[in-house]
């Protein structure tokens, strides 16, 4: 089942709109990617695509158990988490545009 989710992923990924028209890479360019190789179990070929991607998807389940469970500071755990990540992927992304 996971082979067959991989290989549609595989064969339908989107296209950048940056890249495309623009011919440069945005914040977002290799999520797609990062998530396939995930998803593959290569977990440092994920890392090395998009860094950003495992806390991002952290980010979204702390997200859902916070709105399920009401945690008592989970709004400013989710904020601080946020920031990390942005600024994580701004990172990156000046690291693949400079580099």
């Amino acid at each position: 089942m996971l082979e067959k989710i991989i290989q549609f992923l595989e064969t339908h990924m989107a296209p950048c709109f940056y890249k495309e028209n623009f011919g440069i890479v945005c914040p977002g360019c290799g999520m797609q990617r990062s998530l396939i190789e995930l998803l593959k179990g290569n977990l440092l070929e994920s890392i090395k695509i998009y860094p950003a991607l495992i806390p991002s998807i952290g980010l979204f389940i702390f997200l859902i158990l916070h709105l399920v469970f009401k945690f008592k500071n989970g709004a400013t755990i989710l904020k601080y988490i946020f920031i990390g990540d942005v600024i994580l992927i701004f990172i990156s992304y000046f690291y693949k545009v400079f580099s």
